[in-house]
């Protein structure tokens, strides 16, 4: 249940103002009246995506000696506070994907936006902290759900740059204090 709940508020957090939310405001704008397909390719995209992160995770946890594992965990969660200080911004290319129907530009959209993004990279992360794949996606899916829903329904009105601001932060601490737990050895101690 933890991996679940640290998994789903690090990405709701760290969603906020990230391209895949842009990318979900503009779809809304776009496609207005459509907000089903678009939740659904969004759903959809996440899961898929999640999915591949985490059992690159998983078998990175594998693989990788559990000393040198600590370190490079330790250090991608403080890369990623550090990352999600970094606003996103979203080209117009990202949303061209003609004949293929609202759901179907969702999904592809989504899902391509995703590769690579913080929050694919912090699936990994936390799949191999965690080792527990099925609550680590659901739990990043549910923080990505969390995020984007509410940008497809309020659009922009939803976040000020104040109030970006203000959850980079947190999100940023979150995952700088993941990292040191990580790398002091206290993760153990606390259950995480």
């Amino acid at each position: 249940m933890e991996a679940f709940l640290i998994s789903t508020g690090i990405v709701a957090l760290a969603e906020v103002g990230d391209k895949t939310q842009l990318l979900a405001f503009v779809l809304a704008a776009r496609y207005r009246g459509a907000a089903v397909p678009i939740i659904l390719g969004i759903l959809v995209a996440t899961l898929v995506n999640h999915a591949f992160a985490a059992i690159i995770g998983a078998w990175l946890a594998a693989v990788v000696p559990a000393e040198v594992l600590r370190w490079v965990l330790g250090l991608s969660f403080i890369g990623m506070g550090i990352w999600v200080l970094i606003p996103d911004k979203l080209e117009e290319k990202d949303t061209q994907f003609p004949r293929l129907g609202v759901f179907g530009v969702t999904l592809v959209a989504f899902f391509l936006a995703e590769m690579g993004d913080k929050t694919q990279v912090a699936t990994a992360a936390l799949a191999a902290q965690y080792s527990a794949f099925v609550p680590v996606v659901m739990g990043t899916t549910l923080g990505m759900m969390i995020a984007n829903v509410p940008a497809v329904f309020m659009g922009e009105r939803l976040t000020t740059p104040a109030i970006v601001k203000v959850v980079h932060a947190v999100a940023a601490v979150l995952f700088v204090l993941l990292g040191v737990a990580a790398l002091t050895g206290l993760d153990a101690y606390f259950g995480f």
